[in-house]
């Protein structure tokens, strides 16, 4: 039986005990919706509106947890530097304020010095130094390479925390918390649907599972997934075989190559890195 879930009401008052503490030593304002703007130089044009749907039905229930950022462009105007989707989200969640990080335009070396301060805190949990990572990333535009060097730490640590941005709101609240780890949360992110890894969160919940034990679940259900993929997957032509193994060869890389009976499929080509991927793009660039 997996545990009731709790709507939690709106914003961070909801889901952190002594909030308005909390909002205050990280610089956390409730800004009006009403006063605030999109950014004009906002390169995303097109929002899924299912996606933000979604979003808004899980603000409803379990509130934001991760703040906009906005920098304050007149009296009681401000502009969006980053979290447009999460400000359209909140809109149709119908809230008049939300949680929100206001900045100078060019206050950017103070931002870097407070966040990476923060970062180096040791009482922070695992999803308040992810939002810092997110917030340097966003905000002055770092690669993840150039935050590595930045704040000392592996390119692989900050992937990884960042990664816990995408579980659902209710695990990143357990996080919070403290009713799960972030070994939990790492095992659950390599789960693709939403649904399983709020089950699964709940049965750690309600179980006191470690963390191996999450992993072996996870490893279970991809297998599952995997085998079913590959029954269902139709059978690669012979006759393409040549074709495959020639983009292989162009590529350096083991192509995912299908197509069915009537000749429509696709073709997937995987990379390891940043680097692997730039190389990639030379060569079909090169193809032109």
């Amino acid at each position: 039986m997996m545990v009731k879930r709790n709507a939690l009401g709106r914003g961070l008052g909801a889901l952190i005990d002594d909030a308005e503490k909390m909002q205050k030593s990280a610089g956390i304002s409730e800004i009006e919706l009403s006063k605030i703007e999109a950014n004009p130089f906002q390169p995303r044009s097109k929002f899924d509106e299912e996606a933000l749907e979604e979003l808004a039905t899980s603000i409803r229930e379990i509130g934001l947890i991760q703040p906009i950022t906005l920098r304050k462009v007149a009296e009681d105007k401000y502009q969006i530097i980053a979290g447009e989707r999460r400000f359209r989200a909140s809109q149709l969640a119908g809230l008049e304020t939300i949680p929100s990080y206001v900045r100078k335009a060019k206050d950017d070396g103070m931002l870097e010095m407070a966040l990476v301060e923060n970062i180096q805190r040791e009482d922070l949990d695992s999803i308040e130094i992810a939002l810092s990572y997110q917030r340097l990333i966003d905000e002055l535009e770092y690669t993840q390479e150039e935050l590595s060097s930045r704040v000392g730490k592996k390119r692989s640590t900050i992937a990884n925390y960042l990664r816990l941005l995408k579980l659902p709101a209710i695990i990143q609240k357990g996080l919070i918390d403290k009713e799960i780890s972030m070994g939990h949360a790492r095992a659950i992110i390599n789960i693709d649907d939403s649904d399983t890894q709020i089950s699964i969160y709940e049965q750690i919940v309600k179980h006191s599972y470690s963390v191996r034990k999450v992993e072996e679940i996870v490893r279970n259900l991809n297998s599952a997934d995997q085998k079913k993929s590959t029954e269902k997957a139709p059978k690669f032509p012979k006759a393409f075989a040549g074709v495959k193994k020639q983009l292989d060869k162009v590529f350096n890389t083991r192509i995912v190559f299908s197509m069915n009976e009537k000749g429509k499929g696709k073709i997937t080509i995987p990379f390891k890195s940043e680097k692997d991927l730039e190389r990639i793009v030379k060569i079909i660039e090169n193809q032109k």
